[in-house]
């Protein structure tokens, strides 16, 4: 995404149009789903000052999908998107679910009575942002201090851990380091378990979730990252609000965002208003204004 929107979209379009090729004698396109990794303001599906993407602020991406596509474009915040595929396709029966994604920052996804909760402006789960005690005096990405994102998520990891002499400089690394036993990886990962648990368990008393799903590449590095906020959590929550909650590694995984962007595609299809407009438009054309 660095190398800015016209690029990034344009690879999109060309290879979006090259895998439907095959299938277009049969098959319609009927829309699009798209998760950007930043904030994005969900009545226009605009990214608004996304930290990792340069260029990208209020880009029209839903325009420029659908100007040459022709069908249209679904755009969200990549956590709200992987936790509509986690919910849609592993926790379908569950009302009320907490997606965190902890990989080169931290967010959250909020299912509430089976529906994505966006809140007035798009931003709801932006966990990254929220003060805790072990950033005080660290900078974020940002530029706040403070932010759990500037402790918790890879990048910070990676630092720390440089810090101690090891030759770590990204997520990847982090995760590689941790998978091959590294003691300080994984207690540097367990730590941040706990931190984010803390926060986690705030969001337990306001949203009552009935699961916690904890994905990206940080999560998937064996399970130190869900033991360290397992423990905090289970610890400091309330009894009841505990007793049947379940904290989990994500079942969907890398898949979770695709899955997610799909059935985003799908609900605006076999929407009502969707449905009308294609009965107009095939069966009804008279219909038409």
């Amino acid at each position: 995404v660095s190398e800015g929107p016209d690029r990034i979209l344009g690879w999109v379009i060309e290879q979006g149009t090259r895998l439907f090729e095959p299938f277009a004698d049969r098959m319609t396109l009927r829309a699009v789903g798209v998760g950007l990794p930043g904030p994005v303001e969900h009545a226009t599906g605009r990214p608004v000052d996304p930290p990792i993407m340069p260029g990208w602020d209020r880009y029209d991406v839903p325009g420029a999908l659908s100007g040459k596509l022709g069908v249209p474009a679904l755009v969200d915040n990549d956590v709200n998107v992987m936790a509509l595929g986690e919910h849609h396709g592993f926790w379908p029966d569950v009302e009320d679910l907490l997606f965190v994604k902890v990989a080169t920052g931290i967010g959250a996804g909020v299912i509430v009575g089976g529906r994505v909760h966006r809140g007035a402006q798009g931003i709801a789960g932006d966990l990254g942002h929220i003060w805790v005690p072990e950033a005080q005096g660290v900078e974020g990405r940002c530029g706040s201090i403070g932010c759990l994102e500037a402790v918790a998520p890879g990048p910070a990891i990676a630092a720390r851990l440089r810090a101690r002499g090891h030759d770590v400089h990204t997520s990847a690394d982090v995760t590689a380091s941790v998978l091959r036993g590294d003691v300080d990886a994984v207690r540097e990962v367990r730590e941040a378990g706990r931190i984010i648990g803390r926060v986690l368990t705030t969001c337990v008393s306001l949203i009552n979730p009935a699961v916690i799903a904890l994905g990206g590449s940080i999560a998937n590095a064996g399970d130190h990252l869900l033991a360290g906020a397992r423990e905090v959590i289970y610890t400091r929550a309330t009894p009841l609000a505990a007793s049947n909650l379940q904290i989990v590694r994500s079942r969907g995984s890398s898949d979770a965002a695709v899955a997610g962007a799909a059935a985003m595609a799908i609900q605006h299809v076999l929407s009502v208003d969707s449905v009308e407009a294609l009965l107009r438009e095939d069966v009804f054309p008279w219909m038409q204004v």
